[in-house]
């Protein structure tokens, strides 16, 4: 059968970087003993990222039992019919990195900010963005990869929302901003999961997370002034950036949200209390 079915639906990106494209089970492997031995070919050589979801679909693979007796056919699934639909192809997508950590993008969706902001906090949430470790890593040639705020570490999403200190001061005039105390994880999808305020309820709390995207949609943009436009490190600038935007984004979302920026600044509890 084609060995690849799967790897199309599966793990597109490693199909189009696949030689054996169309071929079959016995073209792409070989009999060690009783043992089965994938022997899979490249167009070029993988990045790290690309790596880690061969071995993904290396451990994919291994839950299918091969035998040398048994004629090649086209199955898929392990149910009874073992027939091919849209909703079992769901299914198995949606299991696909289903770990510990999968409420916090569901929650990050239905957080109350600008999408782009969301969006950057998604790539923040997933090390997606392009900071200075990441295009290393995927063999960009760089002077340093030192993060460009504090020139003390490598430049990695960890460390550019969660442990620099020009990142946690930023953090703790927003604590002082809304006259909390919070222990801060420094792991940034448990940071976001655990931002939460225990006197309002869940709608006003997405409000709260707005406020957290928001911080990190700001510092992004700090870090892209630096870098691009010889900025000057600023945190307190980052942070009033964000209760600018974060209020921007909460009156157009919310025709009853009439709290002028200064009652924003004075008093946020109230005006996040104010969603019903």
């Amino acid at each position: 059968m084609d060995w690849n079915s799967s790897l199309k639906i599966l793990f597109p990106r490693l199909f189009s970087l696949s030689l054996n494209q169309g071929q079959k089970v016995e073209e792409v492997g070989r009999w060690d003993d009783v043992v089965w031995r994938w022997n899979l070919r490249w167009r070029r050589t993988r990045f790290e990222w690309e790596s880690k979801l061969e071995e993904e679909m290396l451990i994919f693979l291994s839950t299918t039992s091969l035998h040398r007796e048994e004629k090649d056919g086209h199955m898929w699934g392990s149910g009874d019919e073992r027939c091919f639909s849209v909703n079992s192809a769901y299914a198995c997508l949606a299991n696909q990195g289903r770990g510990t950590h999968l409420e916090v993008f569901k929650l990050l969706w239905k957080t109350k900010a600008f999408p782009n902001v969301v969006t950057t906090t998604w790539r923040a949430l997933t090390d997606s963005l392009p900071t200075r470790e990441r295009l290393s890593r995927k063999g960009v040639m760089l002077n340093n990869t030192l993060y460009a705020l504090c020139q003390t570490t490598a430049e990695s999403s960890q460390h550019l929302f969660m442990e620099c200190k020009h990142t946690l001061c930023v953090w703790s005039m927003c604590f002082r901003w809304f006259g909390i105390v919070l222990a801060q994880h420094n792991d940034i999808k448990i940071n976001f999961e655990s931002f939460h305020l225990f006197q309002v309820n869940y709608k006003q709390n997405l409000v709260w997370k707005g406020v957290w995207t928001t911080i990190v949609r700001s510092i992004w943009d700090q870090r892209n002034e630096v870098v691009f436009k010889q900025g000057v490190v600023d945190a307190e600038e980052i942070f009033q950036k964000a209760q600018i935007k974060s209020r921007l984004w909460l009156k157009h979302i919310s025709n009853s949200f009439t709290y002028s920026l200064v009652d924003w600044i004075l008093n946020p509890i109230s005006c996040i209390t104010s969603f019903k």
